[in-house]
């Protein structure tokens, strides 16, 4: 028993001085600094299009005196959600593979006061000469079935760094308060467990119900907006 011992409290100094070596954490250091600078590239992607986005705000608050955005909100995806991605898509590891395969590591959300903002907002930002679009998603015309509404573009901008000019792509979504609000709630409802079949399908029902509620009072909230400055023109 004493040898036992004695030979597994050595075999847990070796592993532990082998795990703590320099030469053990120059590795580990050598193979993760290179996704931390492409995580970096991302944050650094993200700031260019919440000033973007800054910009367009500051400009219609001083021409039309309004705010067309409530709120921007933004996000880098963490390593472990990368790596879950990579195994659902079955795409290579390696740093350009996910690059290349997952448009969605950077992120963000714009969260508008109406509807027409969103597309009002989505053309400003499209025309600019330094922003690609790669792909748009429109689920405000076209819904998702569970009744999720946003619009969503997958952009192309460059980030400026020392010695290059690097493109990198960013998830935008554009939403209304009300489409966020649904959106959030719903993301939370959606992972509660220990739910009958019968009782899951209600509850997807209502949610639905709820979405379609949710445009409504969307469109007659611009249509109150309408009213109201269509009014104002008439006593100016």
């Amino acid at each position: 028993m004493l040898i036992e011992k004695f030979l597994k409290q050595a075999k847990e100094e070796i592993i532990m001085d082998t795990v703590l070596s320099d030469e053990f954490m120059d590795k580990v250091q050598d193979n993760f600094a290179p996704i931390e600078s492409l995580m970096a590239y991302y944050r650094c992607a993200i700031m260019e299009v919440e000033t973007k986005f800054n910009v367009l705000n500051e400009q219609f608050s001083l021409q039309y005196d309004r705010n067309p955005i409530e709120s921007i909100k933004a996000r880098v995806k963490s390593f472990d959600s990368i790596l879950k991605k990579v195994k659902r898509k079955q795409i290579p590891f390696s740093l350009e593979s996910i690059e290349e395969n997952i448009n969605d590591i950077a992120g963000v959300r714009v969260i508008c006061s109406f509807q027409e903002d969103i597309y009002m907002l989505a053309d400003c930002l499209l025309q600019q000469d330094d922003v690609r679009l790669i792909e748009r998603k429109d689920y405000i015309k076209n819904p998702k079935p569970g009744g999720y509404r946003s619009l969503h573009l997958i952009i192309e901008v460059p980030i400026f760094l020392e010695k290059e000019k690097r493109p990198m792509k960013v998830e935008v979504q554009l939403r209304t308060i009300a489409m966020d609000f649904w959106a959030s709630l719903e993301h939370k409802l959606r992972y509660k467990k220990n739910i009958s079949e019968s009782e899951a399908e209600y509850l997807a029902k209502e949610l639905v119900e709820c979405a379609s509620i949710s445009a409504s009072l969307d469109q007659r909230m611009e249509a109150i907006r309408d009213r109201m400055e269509a009014a104002q023109e008439k006593i100016s």
